[in-house]
Formats: C-alpha cells, sequence, structure tokens
C-alpha cells in the first residue's frame, strides 16, 4: 500500500546476528513487495460520474440537484432534476435505473429507496455534473442512506455523514444495509463513498451505529446477504464501527448459543483498498460469514470513543475469512485494542502478509468464546512494529480466554522498543503452537552500580508469562515450554473477554 506504510521505527537490525538480521531484512523486504502489489491494483479508479458497467443493462437515468432543482419535475434531465431526497426516495425504479445526485450539493435528510434491481441490472446512486462529490447529510436520522429490504443496488461517488445532536442513545449510521426477515439478499456494491463525522451512539449488534454497515435482523425467516463489496471507499470520525457485518442468524455447532435458529452466513464478501481513520470503535468486523477477504485496507486510530472492546481488523463466527495486504494503527487503550483478533467461532482464518505497529493493544489477540469453536486458523507471514500491550494477562501477542484449536502462528517478524511489554502471553487456554517467528527487542542501558549488562532471558509461548521486551534484545521463539522459566514473571490470571 504505497502511502500506507510508514516504518516509524525501523528494527534496530544493527543489534542483531547476521543470521537473524538476514531473516528480518527478507521478510521486511516480502512484506514491502506484497503490500506494493501491482500498480494497477493499488491505483483507485478516475472520477466516475455514476457510469454503468458494460454488462449492466441500461434503464432511465433520474438526477437530483438539492440546490436548484423542483420535486414538481420530470426528474430525466439535468435541467428537470428532483430537488429532496424525500422525493428522490419516494420514486419508482426499475431494473438497471440510475439515481444521479448533482455535484457540489448538500441534500440533507434520508435516501431511501424502496425497490431493488435485477440480476444484471443493478440500480445505481452516483454523482453528475463537476466539482466535489454531492452530499448527503443525514443531520442525526437512523442513516444518511438506508438500503432496507432492497438488493442489487450499487453506491459511487458520494459524500456521507450524518451529525446529530449528541447522544447515548440513537444509532446512526453513514450507509446501512439492512435486511429483515428477506431470504437472500444479493449484490451490493459500495464503490469510491466517503463517510465521515456519524455520531451515532455506542451500539454495536444487532443494530449497529458506524459507517458502513450491513446488517441482518429477524427472527422469522432465514436471511443473509451474498455479494457486497465495498472498495475504494473512506471512513473518518464515526462510531461506533467503521466497516462491518452483523445477523441474528449465527447458530451453529460452532456457536450452539449464537443467535436465531440456524446459521445463515454473509457469502461474497470482499473488503479491499479502504481507508478507516478515528472510529469510536472497531474498524472493520467480519461477523457470521464464510470465504470473506479484507485486503489492502488501512485502519488508522481505532476504539477512540467506545466503552466496549474492540479491535482493529477481526471476525467473529466467520470461517475461511482471508486478511492481508492491511495496514492497522493506532489502536488506543487496552480494552483489546490490538490490530487483528481470532475470536469466537474463527475457522480456517488466515491473517498473511498484513503490517501492524503502533497499538496500545498490541499485535495479535487469540481469544476463542465460551463453548465456541475456534479452530485451525493461522498467522503467517506479518510484521508487528513497536506495538505493546502492559496489562496483564496481555502482551504483544496475547493467548487469553477459550482455547483456539490448532491455531499456527508462524514466519512473522516482531518488533518493539516499548518498555514493559511481554512479547507473548499466555493465560493457559492452550490450542496455540508458535513456530519460526522472529521477536527482537532493545537491551536496556545497565542498571547496576558495577555497570554490568542486565541478563538476556528467553521464554518460549505456552510458558505462563513471556519475556518482556525490555530485557530481550533478540528471540527466535519456537515450540513451547511446560513450566516457568525464571526471570519471565509472575503468571498471569485468567481472564475472560466480558
Amino acid at each position: 500500500m504505497p502511502g500506507h506504510l510508514r516504518l516509524r521505527h525501523p528494527l534496530p537490525l544493527p543489534q542483531l546476528s547476521a543470521d537473524v538480521r538476514k531473516k528480518a531484512s527478507l521478510a521486511a523486504l516480502i512484506l514491502l513487495a506484497a503490500l506494493a502489489g501491482p500498480p494497477a491494483a493499488q491505483a483507485a479508479p478516475g472520477p466516475d460520474a455514476g457510469s454503468r458497467p458494460a454488462r449492466h443493462q441500461a434503464g432511465t437515468t433520474h438526477y437530483v440537484d438539492c440546490a436548484g432543482g423542483s420535486d414538481g419535475a420530470a426528474g430525466t434531465a439535468p435541467t428537470t432534476a428532483w430537488r429532496t431526497l424525500g422525493r428522490a426516495s419516494a420514486a419508482a425504479y426499475h431494473p438497471g435505473d440510475r439515481i444521479l445526485f448533482r455535484r457540489g450539493t448538500t441534500c440533507t435528510g434520508t435516501f431511501a429507496p424502496t425497490d431493488s434491481g435485477a440480476a444484471g441490472a443493478p440500480l445505481a446512486a452516483g454523482a453528475y455534473g463537476s466539482g466535489a462529490a454531492p452530499r448527503i447529510a443525514g443531520a442525526g436520522a437512523r442513516a444518511a442512506i438506508l438500503l432496507d429490504n432492497v438488493e442489487y443496488w450499487e453506491l459511487r461517488d458520494l459524500d456521507v455523514t450524518n451529525t446529530g445532536p449528541a447522544t447515548t442513545t440513537d444509532r446512526r449510521a453513514g450507509v446501512l444495509v439492512r435486511l429483515h426477515d428477506f431470504g437472500t439478499g444479493h449484490h451490493y456494491l459500495v464503490d469510491r463513498v466517503s463517510v465521515h463525522d456519524v455520531n451515532g451512539a455506542d451500539f454495536k449488534d444487532p443494530d449497529p451505529s458506524g459507517g458502513i454497515l450491513f446488517a441482518v435482523q429477524g427472527a422469522a425467516r432465514p436471511t443473509r446477504f451474498d455479494d457486497v463489496v465495498v472498495r475504494h471507499s473512506r471512513v473518518v470520525h464515526t462510531d461506533r464501527t467503521g466497516i462491518g457485518t452483523s445477523s441474528t442468524w449465527g447458530r451453529r455447532p460452532e456457536h450452539p448459543d449464537g443467535p436465531g435458529s440456524t446459521f445463515a452466513p454473509v457469502t461474497g464478501l470482499f473488503v479491499h483498498h479502504n481507508t478507516v481513520r478515528d472510529v469510536g470503535g472497531d474498524g472493520i468486523v467480519v461477523q457470521t460469514a464464510v470465504g470473506a477477504r479484507v485486503e489492502h485496507n488501512l485502519v488508522d486510530g481505532f476504539n477512540m470513543r467506545s466503552a466496549g472492546y474492540n479491535a482493529g481488523i477481526w471476525a467473529w463466527n466467520a470461517d475461511a475469512v482471508r486478511y492481508q495486504f492491511n495496514e492497522v494503527t493506532g489502536g488506543h487503550g487496552t480494552r483489546d485494542s490490538m490490530a487483528y483478533d481470532i475470536d469466537g467461532g474463527n475457522n480456517g482464518n488466515v491473517y498473511q502478509y498484513n503490517y501492524s505497529h503502533d497499538n496500545d493493544g498490541g499485535f495479535l489477540l487469540i481469544c476463542n468464546g465460551a463453548g465456541m469453536t475456534s479452530d485451525r486458523n493461522t498467522v503467517r507471514y506479518n510484521v508487528s512494529v513497536n506495538d505493546r500491550n502492559t496489562s496483564a494477562p496481555y502482551g504483544v501477542i496475547s493467548v487469553v480466554c477459550g482455547p483456539a484449536t490448532r491455531t499456527l502462528v508462524h514466519n512473522n517478524t516482531i518488533s518493539t522498543t516499548v518498555p514493559g511489554t511481554a512479547m507473548v502471553s499466555s493465560n493457559g487456554p492452550g490450542g496455540v503452537t508458535f513456530r519460526d517467528n522472529l521477536f527482537a527487542g532493545r537491551r536496556p542501558a545497565p542498571r547496576s552500580a558495577t555497570g554490568t549488562t542486565p541478563t538476556t532471558t528467553t521464554c518460549t509461548p505456552g510458558s505462563p508469562a513471556s519475556p518482556r521486551a525490555t530485557p530481550v534484545r533478540s528471540a527466535a521463539i519456537r515450540g513451547s515450554c511446560p513450566r516457568p522459566i525464571p526471570g519471565c514473571g509472575p503468571a498471569p490470571r485468567r481472564w475472560g473477554r466480558g
């Protein structure tokens, strides 16, 4: 991700052995190459005034000019544009239609159309004219853009905000796509949409506040999303979640106490090339999904205002999710606040080629939920720089809560110069294997009156506690140790996620 990767505190390679320097340099080069990717894949597409891909069936184009239009006009040309979101929401649309908002204008209220597109002929909202993207300002409504029990929709080139009076009770969102006892909703695209300044109350599930949200509700009919893409979009200064999914249909053997009577996961979810900054809670969270991909995203500043537990990029009750080429930084506080998280009901998920730095909660949490199955997850080829967590039983990597079986953490590079943080901390749930990881810390200045240097102590994950960053110069940590190692500090207390 050119422009995203910022090694503020490079690995202290001159202090390491030649072999360790070689391994660390190779790991960094591999990560940089992976993050860079092919130029064409990284570059955001140019301005698009609501253009339709050639494969889509053409329909009628409708125009909205909230500065100079008229709701009594036909709305089918820029010179006969409608004026309000109320008129645009009440109109009858047919598959293939487009609703274009004039650039440089602000529309106040909620855009809430009630019709659906069709396969090959989605409905699309976008922009026309020149200037800044048209703004949809919710002014404290439930959402600025609300797609409720509709499908086959595409949103492009819009600026979305939803600021109302300060609240601890009102749920608010920028873009909220919601299905309630609908069955399967198909094809949703959010492309080059900027969502910012959403001051919703600190609610997560099942009726969340946040930036770009896909929420399944109801209990009468199993309901889910299929084919959801969020790309090249920005979410800035929102409460609570940046980009997320949620569902009331999460019960399965891996989550026997989950909501609903069966498991109806999101499929075809692809979240890529987005920027999420200064969010109150979670950065990007995938819930109740199978086969999702989360890649080439930047999360910078999360858990900024929430009273709950939040992480940068993570999943809940979701399988076969792949997270790669992401950067997460600026995790605030220690109510989780780590970059990445293998949590309850995660199965077959992979974190690879990601970059994490300067997070108060550390690099990685492994925390299976009570009574849930979290199995066969992998964390590999990632780089963590100056992540930390000084609150027991946490560390740069924290293994807590219930056991996550057959979890493999291998070939990662972890470096921190922050004093007082454990590299790996475990309160004993087991199920995690560490292999071929590089852990690099910095030896402190001598403290004794005779000028002697503190002794280097190495612990392997699986022991009750792992070494603090201050006494450790470098250690490749492999395997597990069956008993405490002197000098590693007291065993952390058992802890669960509240």
